[in-house]
Order: structure tokens, then sequence, then C-alpha cells
């Protein structure tokens, strides 16, 4: 089994070897920083597994590590436990608003520190499992979050709305009031401009939260969102979700990934707008089709796309699409049937050149 890194970051140097040694005669590999910006750059260089800190040190106080690490995305998930000789209430609650995950009053003795730390390991350990992707994936994430704190209920009582193809989940202008988990089907998300004309910013499959982004801003939705198939929706009341997020560094860290590929992909796809050709943006978009509703690349894909849809993600008309597809037809590099369109050779399409 792997040794777990901790990381000590305290000034007292007998509280600090005792507290290490304690941890090492436990098996764990104990790093230590003798005060919070030492600390600071020891969490960043080797990414331990927990760490301890003291509150009142020199340099920078607990408090200030808590923050740094905090706007560090490799480190804000990063279970945090802050060691204190003060009882008093206001610590311990500027400490757990702040993100601290547990707090220690000294002195503690050997079977309070190491049960914290084992409590504090395991719950980390479940959150990160890769939870299953499906409506039993959720329960289960569900659950793993509300053990961090019994405060923090997620969509317990969820309301899963069943919608029929082209049903509209929520609607450009409106204001969000649920985060949306996709259990079963396919939804698209689309921009429209002054004359109407849609530009698809995001396919969603199974598995997939959508809606949080504008519910983070504050704003009402940027964005359309339209079943592209008959799917199962489950709906997640916006207090549910903000409790979650305050109430856990860790999921909060998650969803700040999320929103990180989110945003990249977008641009990325602005990008591809901007300045390839029609041919080739045709191309990524049926590329695109097949990286988010197939695994395996490598057999041929089909889905029933209307050419109104293609063109919202390549940004032309629907005349120069279907022109398109017909070459691509002819080329052997997909097949068409009605609004079936099969993808036959993914790789060439990939590799298309501009």
């Amino acid at each position: 089994m792997e040794t777990r890194k901790i990381l000590l970051i305290e000034d007292n140097p007998e509280m600090r070897e005792n507290t290490a040694e304690i941890l090492e005669l436990a098996n764990y590999e104990v790093l230590t920083a003798q005060n919070g910006k030492e600390g600071v750059q020891q969490a960043s260089q080797h990414l331990p597994d927990l760490i301890i800190c003291d509150i009142m040190m020199p340099e920078l106080d607990g408090y200030g590590v808590l923050h740094m690490l905090g706007k560090d995305e490799r480190t804000a998930s990063v279970p945090f436990i802050f060691l204190t000789a003060k009882a008093e209430k206001e610590d311990y609650r500027k400490g757990m608003t702040m993100g601290a995950d547990d707090y220690l009053t000294k002195p503690y003795d050997d079977v309070e520190l190491l049960n914290a730390v084992e409590m504090r390991l395991k719950k980390s350990d479940r959150l990160k499992k890769q939870f299953e992707r499906s409506a039993e994936g959720l329960d289960q994430f569900i659950k793993e979050a509300q053990a961090f704190d019994p405060i923090v209920k997620l969509a317990e009582d969820k309301k899963v709305k069943i919608l029929r193809k082209k049903e509209t989940i929520y609607t450009e202008g409106s204001f969000p009031s649920h985060v949306f988990f996709l259990q079963k089907g396919k939804v698209k998300a689309y921009k429209s401009n002054e004359n109407g004309k849609e530009y698809i910013t995001d396919l969603l499959k199974e598995g997939e939260f959508f809606g949080y982004l504008d519910l983070l801003h504050g704003a009402p939705y940027e964005e359309t969102a339209i079943a592209l198939e008959k799917s199962e929706v489950a709906m997640i009341p916006k207090d549910d979700f903000f409790n979650l997020l305050q109430g856990n560094r860790e999921v909060a860290s998650k969803f700040i990934r999320m929103l990180s590929n989110e945003i990249k992909e977008r641009e990325e796809r602005l990008l591809q707008l901007a300045y390839n050709s029609v041919r080739k943006r045709v191309a990524q978009a049926l590329v695109m089709l097949v990286q988010r509703y197939q695994e395996d690349r490598s057999k041929p894909f089909s889905m029933a796309v209307t050419r109104e849809d293609i063109a919202s993600m390549v940004g032309t008309a629907t005349e120069t699409v279907i022109r398109t597809l017909s070459d691509f037809k002819e080329e052997r590099l997909v097949d068409m049937k009605g609004s079936q369109i099969t993808v036959l050779e993914y790789e060439k399409l990939a590799r298309m050149r501009n």
C-alpha cells in the first residue's frame, strides 16, 4: 500500500518534532516546515495528501497558508487540519469558513491526532473516487459529498425531468435556479444572435453537469439548452449546489477544473471558427460528435443530427454544410441516410488539412 504523505507546518520545534514522530510511527511520510511561507512552498513542490498547519506562526500565519493554497488548483483540494493553542469559537469559525476540514486544539494526544488524520484521508479518498457516470453514480457522488459535512445535502430529493426530443431545458435570458445532471440522452446548448441565428456552444452527454456556469456568475443564462433526443435530466436546486461548494473545498475544486476545461474548449472552438476553412470546420464538427458520444473511435459512428445543427456548430449556412457533407460522402468519409450521418473515417476527418 502506498505511503501517505503529510505536510506538518509548525513553528514550535518541540511540537513539530513530537507530532512528526507520532505520524511517522503510524507509517506516514512526514514533511515539515517551520513557518507558513516555507509550508506553502513545500505544499506546491511535494503535493501532500494532507496538511496539518498551526495558526499562529511568523512569516505567514495559518489563515494565510490556507488562503494561498486555495488559489492554486493543485493544492486547493488537499485536506487541511488546523492546529491551535486557542479554543475560542471565533478562531474555529474563521478557519472552517475559509475552508479548513478539521481543527485540533493543543494539547492533543496521539489518538486524537491519528483519528483526525485517518478520518480526513478516508473522506478525501471517497470523494476522489471516479463516480460512475449514471443515475446511481450521481446518488453515490451526493452521498460521498454529504459525508464531509452533515449540513451539506446536494439534491437529496432531486427532481428528474423526462424530456422529449427538442424539448427546452432552459432558455437564454432566464435566470438560473438549478444545476442539471444529464442521466440519459443528449443535449445541445446554443446562443442566438439578433437575427435568431443559432451557434451551438456545447454538446452534452450522459454523466455531465451543465447549467452551472451562469449560476456561479449570478447572471441570466447566456444560452439555451435543448434535448437532442429523449433524455432524463436531474435538477439540483441552486441552494443545495452552493451549500456543497461552500462546505467542501474538494468539490469546489472539481467544479473549478470543469469550468477551466469548458472555457478552454470554447476558446479553441472560437479560434477554429476564425481561422479554419468551412471544409475543415465541418470535419471538426463531425469529429466533435464522435469524441462526445462514442469512446471507441475505430468503429463507425452514427447519429441522427440535422444539417441545421451542424451549421450551428460550424458557423455557416445550412446549404454550405449540405454541399460539404455531399463531398465527404463522395470521398467515402461519411455515409448519410436521411438525418442519420455515419462517420466512416474518423482519423481522416481529424487530420484534414485547412
